[in-house]
């Protein structure tokens, strides 16, 4: 690893079209984080990526001497760094369902966006998109009883779940109001946050443009 050069501030190295930047990108917002955040392209790596990450991935999150490579763990970190307002519960128990929630929400979503966005087998992305869609129709009855994911407040796991419900339309995923309105309406709550909005980068506003 090379020298890392001392920032006043802190710095996030961000693919503007990657839903696990978009997720710490909206804990930077909801945190309001004083950050330099520069939109890298995945293709063409500045060197000094290579420098502060083994991987050389996006996304990475520098603060001060302190290196993060992992888009949960830079999450729990901001969460804990900047602990108001919370994104995760104080109360041991619900903390661990809510990591609980983040590990679901990656095997069984975050997994099939990665697979949908760069597969080049169209029988494999279709059936991605339609366990996808199937999947998100059966959970959305859990926000008729709570407006956030099993939670009264925004939480952490929002955070993952907002980045793949806004691709849904470049993911090929129609999900139909009359089969999912609870979800629709977590969707409208989730996109007019302040901070979601702030979260957006150039390319992603685009994504829902008509």
């Amino acid at each position: 690893m090379g020298v890392i050069a001392k920032r006043s501030s802190m710095t996030f190295f961000s693919d503007g079209e990657d839903h696990y930047s978009h997720r710490v990108r909206i804990v930077l917002a909801e945190k309001a984080v004083t950050v330099d955040i520069i939109d890298v392209d995945p293709f063409n790596k500045p060197d000094e990526l290579a420098d502060i990450n083994p991987y050389n991935e996006l996304p990475a999150l520098i603060d001060r001497d302190l290196v993060l490579y992992e888009p949960n763990v830079m999450m729990e970190y901001l969460d804990e760094r900047f602990p108001h307002p919370p994104l995760l519960p104080v109360y041991p128990v619900a903390r661990a369902e809510s990591r609980l929630f983040m590990y679901r929400i990656q095997r069984d979503w975050a997994k099939l966006v990665d697979l949908i966005l760069v597969s080049k087998d169209s029988t494999e992305v279709e059936n991605a998109q339609k366990e996808l869609r199937e999947g998100l129709i059966n959970v959305a009855p859990i926000f008729e009883e709570k407006p956030y994911f099993m939670s009264e407040e925004f939480t952490i796991v929002d955070c993952c779940m907002a980045p793949i419900l806004w691709r849904l339309p470049i993911l090929g995923v129609e999900i139909p109001k009359d089969q999912a309105r609870h979800l629709h309406k977590y969707m409208d709550l989730l996109f007019s946050r302040e901070s979601f909005i702030e979260s957006l980068s150039e390319a992603e506003q685009e994504m829902r443009l008509d």
